[in-house]
Order: C-alpha cells, then sequence, then structure tokens
C-alpha cells in the first residue's frame, strides 16, 4: 500500500529568512494525521536567505540529519564541532542527553536549500555525538547510495534507530529498486523533479508512505529526480 503525501498539502512557514515547508506536524503546523511515520517525525524543506540562519538552541533524545540540496550549511554546536556542508552532503547529530547549535547560511549571495530531518531514537540518553560525510554524486547516480543507518556499512553515518536512509540522483528515464524485508515499512521524499514509484507519480516535495510492499520500484520521468528513502522497521 502507497499512500501519497502531495507536496501541495504540507504545512508553510515563510518568515523572510526562512522559507519552510512541512511534511509532518512543525512548529506552528499542526495536524493530528500528520505526526510522523513510524520513527520518522520531522522532513522540512528549508530554504535560508544569505547570511541568515538559526540561532544557538538546543535538542535531546533526537536524531537530527541534514541533506543539503544546494548551498553550504554552516554548523556549530556545544560539542565544540564547527563545519561547512555543501550540496551532496549529509550530516547527522545525534542529540541524546542534551546539545546545543547554530545552522547558519554563511554565504552572502546566495541562500541553502537543505532538508532538516528527525529520527525519534530506539533509545533515550545517550552521550551526544555528530558526524558528517562528502556523498559524490556519481555514487547516488542511477543507484541507491546509503548514507545513515542504524546497522552502518558502506561508509553510511551512524544513527540510534532501526532505520537505513538511502540517497539517489536518477537520470532521464533512469530507476532503482529496493527490496523491503517482510514487516518493514518505507517512507519516500522526492526532493525535485519527478518519479514513478511503484507505477504511481510523484512530483517535487511530494512524500509516499510505503506499507506492505515486497520492493520499492523508483523511476525518473522526464526530467532527472533526487530522492530520499528510508527503510523503517
Amino acid at each position: 500500500m502507497i499512500t501519497i503525501r502531495h507536496a501541495a498539502d504540507r504545512g508553510h512557514a515563510n518568515h523572510g529568512w526562512l522559507d519552510s515547508h512541512h511534511t509532518f506536524s512543525f512548529a506552528d503546523y499542526y495536524d493530528e494525521e500528520q505526526m510522523g511515520f513510524r520513527a520518522l517525525r520531522v522532513i522540512n524543506d528549508d530554504t535560508v536567505a544569505p547570511s541568515q540562519g538559526f540561532g544557538t538552541h538546543g535538542h535531546q533524545d533526537m536524531e537530527i540529519l541534514s541533506y543539503v540540496l544546494d548551498g553550504e550549511l554552516s554548523h556549530r554546536d556545544s560539542m565544540g564541532t564547527v563545519a561547512t556542508l555543501r550540496a551532496g552532503d549529509i550530516q547527522v547529530m545525534s542529540a541524546g542527553t542534551g546539545v546545543r547549535h547554530s545552522e547558519f547560511n554563511g554565504n552572502d549571495q546566495t541562500p541553502v536549500h537543505f532538508l532538516q530531518i528527525w529520527i525519534v531514537p530506539k533509545v533515550r540518553g545517550v552521550k551526544p555525538r555528530y558526524a558528517d560525510a562528502r556523498i559524490p554524486a556519481i555514487e547516488k547516480t542511477n543507484q541507491l547510495k546509503l548514507i545513515a543507518s542504524g546497522a552502518p556499512r558502506d561508509g553510511a553515518l551512524p544513527i540510534h534507530q532501526d532505520a537505513d536512509v538511502y540517497a539517489t540522483m536518477l537520470e532521464p528515464g533512469k530507476s532503482v529498486t529496493l527490496q523491503i524485508r517482510p514487516g518493514r515499512h518505507a517512507w519516500v521524499h522526492l526532493a525535485r523533479g519527478s518519479l514513478s514509484l511503484n507505477g504511481q507519480t510523484l512530483a517535487t516535495g511530494d512524500g509516499a508512505a510505503i506499507s506492505d510492499e515486497a520492493e520499492l520500484q523508483l523511476q525518473a520521468g522526464a526530467e532527472a529526480a533526487e530522492a530520499l528513502i528510508f527503510d523503517l522497521a
């Protein structure tokens, strides 16, 4: 069963410096029917204006992923981490017992466009940690690239949850297939482009909840597509 969450139905907040679309309930956007899917709690599609950003704020007991689509995202946290992420980079911060951080667009000319993702951890009160990685486009072009996992392998960043997070960039007409183990579920978020998901059409910003499917086939349409796929318990 595939249930599509259309981009136009998402929550939306435009603060001037920040333009954000919320797949699930977040901040002032609340929909009791959109509180997340399995352990996946937040997918925010954020665009931050030049020289703007999120001031220092705290998190606790959450796995927070940032996936940069365009531009540069600067990160600083209470663990002493200072990092700048660029298009194609993935960052994972396990908030655990508590961490404070800021996210900022240090470029004074161009916006930064990224996905902010929260996954509820399976354990609470862990020691906070941070990791990031550069994922070359070639490693996810017309194939699935594992970028974060509760059972890290193939260079994937670790998270405290029974979940695998994949990225893919599909050229027009190209496809990838993911096998779904019995009892597992999945979520697909189409960051840009268009694609067919097991025969159903997704457009930029659409998401899809998947249950009781043995496999997922993602095929790009007439334009290239970039998507994240979450394999969830």
